[in-house]
């Protein structure tokens, strides 16, 4: 009898001669590994469409495909671990795209020009003592 609380079965992917890259985005690690195929997307064993509900994020993960006018010529499988989606979706953009490259050099102009190929430095500030926040203070009473 199957229980509706057991795990899904994780997709067994082959991925032999494919192009490895790794992408970044505030906290989130994507590892990525691109191949010729037929577009189909994979995160952490799941479809893509799965994985990122938002509509944003799905359109955001296509781009560097759509950019290069190749978006059901390859395929996808990637790892990704920390931070929320957003951030994963950007380390996954990042990745594929550095993968891209090992592919086809010659696309590096057009990647860079949308900055695709530059990981995004901008993370989270620290908070500091005596704020509330990074940079907000307490409210000030003044009786």
């Amino acid at each position: 009898m199957e229980t509706s609380l057991s795990k899904p079965e994780k997709i067994k992917l082959d991925f032999k001669d494919s192009k490895y890259a790794t992408g970044k985005r505030k906290t989130s690690i994507a590892k990525i590994w691109l191949k010729k195929g037929s577009g189909k997307i994979y995160v952490n064993g799941k479809n893509y469409e799965d994985y990122f509900k938002r509509a944003n994020h799905k359109m955001q993960l296509l781009r560097p495909f759509e950019i290069i006018s190749q978006a059901t010529s390859y395929d996808v499988k990637c790892n990704v671990k920390g931070g929320g989606l957003t951030g994963q979706v950007g380390a996954m953009v990042h990745g594929i795209s550095k993968a891209l490259l090992m592919f086809d050099p010659e696309l590096k102009t057009t990647l860079k020009k949308e900055k695709l190929t530059t990981r995004d430095s901008r993370s989270v500030e620290r908070k500091k003592y005596g704020h509330r926040k990074a940079r907000r203070s307490f409210q000030f009473s003044k009786r």
